[in-house]
């Protein structure tokens, strides 16, 4: 019988203990002396977001069909928990087997986002593995870290023996077999990485020297050794309708931030906003054949329990077969009496007309996302959306029966005025008036809308058109949101408006991850040592400290924000393909600085690269020929 890793007496003295004791519904359970490899997938957060992330489902899924491995899971623990295990020695462990993660072969880390960072080391050290990768031995797992953050993996380069760079169905059979031969064969926990490196995705920075130039940039990066390649091209799974996807997603006790059973509908974006690295990385655009996702999705409904299903993708409007999957899900989930969550949709008459059909508009609200104030600034961005359009939407809406409305915006956009500024407040209060103007007064509900304005404020990634711009300070964060504020306040319709902003602190400290090299692993060390972890959430958010480790370390933050980059610098990055080349970006840049528009990739292609892969919508039949 499986014994737990707490004691009664810990589980009942800390908040959630669901969160640590495993067994949940479709978890995987299997004999260790009949497996060879045995795995634990990490999300460096606590259990509610973690259980939420499609992918470590994918994987988890994925390596648990290989009859050699065992795959388990690990979370952050939470701080009340934290302090437990250090203050009582209690080494980190796996929910499955309820053993120590550091007895295990690998522990795969999914790198989401940057703020994470210091929760990486929380998982690293309360395993009981030497934080830095030199140090650690064949008596210690192989650190190895996947997901977006990898596609700029330098500033967490020291704490890592390998990256896996692109999606993860491809090559972890592979890695998976390179170990077992070494293992087998006795090599050195050094020549294993040695081969593992010269495996298609995979980077382990050991091998890997970093020349810098006197002002502090990147002179060159290269390999140590002969054998190890110069560049490492992300690896991609071109058929997404014949490859892993879990049909027993494992089923969580509590309340998770995704309580619903996920639909991967299709990966990558067509649209090419200049902002976002999801849309570049992420190409080429690949779609999920329908009849897959039909069996899919009926086969999750009866193996979780769900009450919900929702349909992931970039852009669910863009999928070619969204009306026919919707028919089908409306039909099949009527009868179960299953919500459909349809996230990502352009609000057009075909979307309001479906989520009319799928969702209580009492209670529900319309999302746009014009990221902008203005059409100058929406069309430097490439957003591909106009007030006209935006207005039409929220009139379709409010004729609709909606009245609550949620608006996303950016502030610190590359080329940003005043009038950007006020032009949300405009928006905002445009939108309200629509409601005034179709919706006769005897229909509105409370008499009134309501609209809720978010801004987030801009930074800039690799990958991206916007990776030579310069960050705004904190102070200038701050500016452009109380003249944000002032605004909206200033609307005829104001009392109808309600306005949010992110921490602006966070937000220039995941610029400084985003766009760092190597040096900013010491300030991330020296930060965790002072006690930071779960920088995500605000209340454990510590910025003197982090301020404190940027001056003892002597890293300019500023450097790495506020400093304009040339367009022949050498970035940290540079050594990753991604598919999308960096003249892509760069004329996507220039064109952002003239204010041009970029059609979407099923219109004209715009040679960004991603074509390399040989599949997706770059070698669609368009016109009676291959684009």
């Amino acid at each position: 019988m499986r014994k737990l890793a707490l004691s009664d007496e810990i589980l009942l003295k800390i908040e959630k203990p669901a969160r640590y004791i495993g067994n949940e519904v479709n978890s995987v359970y299997k004999d260790p002396s009949k497996t060879e490899v045995r795995l634990a997938m990490c999300f460096p957060d606590v259990y509610e977001i973690g259980m939420s992330h499609l992918g470590i489902q994918i994987l988890y899924d994925m390596f648990n069909q290989f009859e050699d491995v065992w795959c388990e899971r690990v979370y952050s623990p939470w701080v009340d928990l934290d302090e437990v295990m250090r203050e009582k020695k209690i080494p980190l462990f796996g929910l499955e087997s309820q053993e120590p993660v550091k007895d295990l072969d690998f522990l795969a880390i999914t790198l989401q986002y940057e703020m994470c960072y210091t929760n990486i080391l929380q998982v690293l050290d309360l395993a009981q593995i030497p934080l830095l990768a030199r140090e650690r031995t064949w008596e210690h797992p192989v650190v190895i870290g996947g997901g977006p953050c990898t596609y700029n993996p330098e500033p967490i380069a020291d704490f890592f023996d390998l990256f896996y760079i692109g999606e993860g169905e491809t090559r972890y059979r592979e890695l998976l077999d390179l170990y077992k031969a070494a293992r087998r064969e006795g090599a050195s926990r050094e020549e294993f990485l040695r081969r593992a490196a010269k495996l298609p995705g995979m980077y382990a920075p050991m091998f890997y020297q970093v020349e810098y130039k006197e002002d502090g940039t990147i002179h060159a990066m290269r390999p140590v050794e002969e054998g190890i390649p110069k560049k490492i091209r992300k690896e991609v799974e071109m058929d997404v309708s014949h490859t892993y996807y879990p049909r027993k997603p494992v089923v969580p006790f509590i309340k998770v931030t995704q309580d619903r059973v996920v639909l991967e509908i299709q990966r990558g974006c067509i649209r090419g906003c200049r902002f976002c690295q999801a849309g570049q990385v992420y190409r080429p655009v690949r779609e999920r054949d329908l009849d897959m996702l039909k069996e899919y999705a009926l086969d999750m409904l009866k193996n979780t329990g769900h009450e919900e299903i929702s349909l992931s993708s970039l852009s669910s409007s863009d999928y070619s077969q969204l009306p026919e999957l919707v028919d089908f899900l409306m039909e099949e989930c009527g009868k179960r009496k299953i919500n459909i969550s349809l996230p990502s949709l352009r609000i057009d008459a075909f979307s309001l007309d479906v989520m009319g059909k799928v969702q209580d508009v009492r209670k529900s609200s319309l999302t746009f996302a014009p990221e902008a104030g203005s059409q100058r600034l929406r069309d430097t961005i490439n957003k591909g959306l106009t007030e006209e359009v935006i207005l039409k939407g929220a009139a379709l809406a409010f004729e609709g029966g909606w009245t609550r409305v949620k608006l996303y915006f950016m502030l610190g956009l590359p080329t940003e005025n005043d009038e950007d500024i006020q032009g949300i407040g405009d928006l905002c209060n445009k939108i309200a008036a629509t409601f005034f103007e179709v919706v006769p007064k005897d229909k509105r509900v409370n008499g009134k809308v309501q609209i809720v304005a978010s801004t987030s404020f801009f930074v800039p990634k690799p990958f991206t058109p916007f990776q030579w711009a310069r960050m705004c300070t904190q102070e200038e964060f701050l500016k452009r949101a109380y003249q944000t504020r002032a605004a909206i306040h200033g609307q005829l319709n104001q009392k109808s408006i309600k306005y949010n902003w992110h921490e602006a602190d966070v937000s220039v400290l995941e610029g400084v991850f985003a766009r760092g090299d190597r040096k900013i692993g010491e300030v991330i060390l020296k930060a965790y040592e002072k006690g930071c972890k779960f920088d995500a959430w605000s209340e454990n958010f510590n910025n003197a400290a982090w301020m404190e480790a940027f001056e003892e370390c002597g890293v300019d933050i500023g450097f790495y924000t506020t400093r304009e980059r040339g367009m022949e610098e050498v970035f940290p990055w540079d050594f990753l393909d991604c598919g999308v080349t960096k003249e892509f970006l760069a004329r996507e840049w220039e064109k952002a600085m003239a204010g041009e528009v970029s059609p979407n990739c099923r219109t004209v292609c715009q040679g960004c690269g991603a074509s390399c892969f040989g599949g997706g919508v770059c070698r669609e039949e368009k016109d009676g020929g291959s684009v």
